[in-house]
């Protein structure tokens, strides 16, 4: 394996993302978010945890919970098995949810599009359950998917028992739970398409029309805000995670058990802007070619060939600290054939000799394997007369 290594300095960098920062102390105590039972502000790349305020505790999330609904519509869509244009028949019992709704109607055709689109933007509980009896078959079944979702992306203290987040006893989770779930969300691209909406008509056969608005008023009212779920119940106050990106930088916030609306937006406004004055994104490594290194090829037509990173490389970090970043890039003992985008080693990246990321470094060309006439030719080129 050959073994390249880089040291250079950066000024005004420190690495935050290894361990947990206690902002609360590098903010004179002061509490970003005073109105709500817990909170959690964190940078949506690496997941470094900015602002937290009783973060595990096991709370109601109400319509949060549509976080982890839409998240497995994505999902199937992007694993082929769903499409936006696909039509879905409503059932009566996804017509009857009540509460937040686009009054479905029992029988009606719907297309996957719009009903997303209602969940996105309305928080329709009709919705949400006419997507998950397509997407499981019921929405029993359909919430042991979202559990063992949770699961898998490491939310401890989070339990499902709807799709809704409509009150129901055993339903629980917490703000870094919350905050995890929504920055998987978020890495599918075509949520964004909905997300930003502020309003719209919901179409209906017959003319009938619903009237849809945004329930995140911080997507109007915050520069950058993007994207964001509402929740509200007696038993769970008010609620929200949203996220507003600025710059190569993307933050997420999320509160909790608001007193209410105005806490709610007021708090995750608050954090945001906190994270925006006090923190940014260094970049290490661009997209691309990585022009200063290649990669030795055994058995193919050329020895040697360029590489490169499907995405630019970030460290997150506090303004105005110092610290020394070091990147070394591990080559795998690579044998022709390569095809251009096959993984042939790994960047690792560390602050103080502590690892912080690393990213696969992949082939930028084609390399065939050489043939036994080609062996012959470097025979010949290489003998010693």
């Amino acid at each position: 394996m050959k073994k390249v290594m880089l040291l250079f300095f950066i000024c005004v960098l420190t690495i935050s993302c290894v361990s947990t920062i206690s902002v609360s102390a590098q903010t004179s105590e002061v509490d970003l978010a005073p109105a709500c039972k817990s909170a959690y502000l964190c940078d949506w790349r690496s997941g470094t945890p900015v602002y937290t305020k009783d973060e595990t505790k096991h709370l109601p999330i109400a319509s949060m919970c549509k976080i982890m609904t839409m998240q497995l519509c994505f999902e199937e869509i992007e694993k082929g098995d769903l499409s936006f244009d696909e039509e879905i028949c409503v059932s009566d019992r996804a017509s009857s949810m009540g509460g937040s709704q686009v009054f479905l109607e029992a029988g009606g055709i719907y297309k996957v599009s719009e009903l997303i689109k209602s969940i996105c933007i309305a928080s329709a509980n009709d919705s949400c359950v006419a997507m998950a009896e397509r997407i499981a078959g019921s929405e029993d079944i359909f919430v042991a998917k979202m559990n063992e979702k949770a699961k898998a992306l490491g939310m401890n203290d989070t339990v499902f028992v709807n799709c809704t987040g409509l009150p129901k006893n055993g339903q629980y989770s917490c703000a870094k739970d919350v905050a995890i779930m929504f920055g998987e969300l978020l890495r599918h691209d075509a949520y964004f398409n909905f997300s930003k909406i502020w309003m719209e008509d919901f179409q209906h056969d017959g003319g009938r029309v619903t009237q849809m608005a945004n329930t995140n008023k911080l997507i109007r009212n915050y520069q950058g805000c993007d994207s964001g779920k509402t929740g509200y119940t007696a038993e769970a106050g008010f609620c929200l995670a949203a996220s507003a990106v600025r710059g190569n930088m993307r933050v997420l916030s999320v509160v909790i058990g608001a007193s209410d609306s105005k806490s709610r937006f007021s708090g995750v406004s608050a954090m945001f802007d906190y994270a925006f004055a006090n923190y940014e994104n260094r970049l290490v490594l661009e997209e691309g070619v990585l022009k200063d290194y290649s990669c030795e090829v055994s058995g193919g037509k050329e020895k040697l060939l360029s590489v490169m990173i499907d995405h630019a490389i970030y460290v997150f970090s506090r303004k105005g600290d110092d610290g020394n970043i070091f990147y070394e890039i591990n080559f795998d003992a690579v044998r022709a054939p390569v095809v251009r985008g096959d993984n042939v080693g790994i960047v690792h990246v560390y602050k103080d000799n502590i690892e912080i990321c690393s990213a696969a470094v992949l082939a930028n060309e084609d390399v065939s394997k050489s043939s036994y006439f080609d062996s012959l030719k470097e025979l010949a080129e290489n003998w010693n007369y």
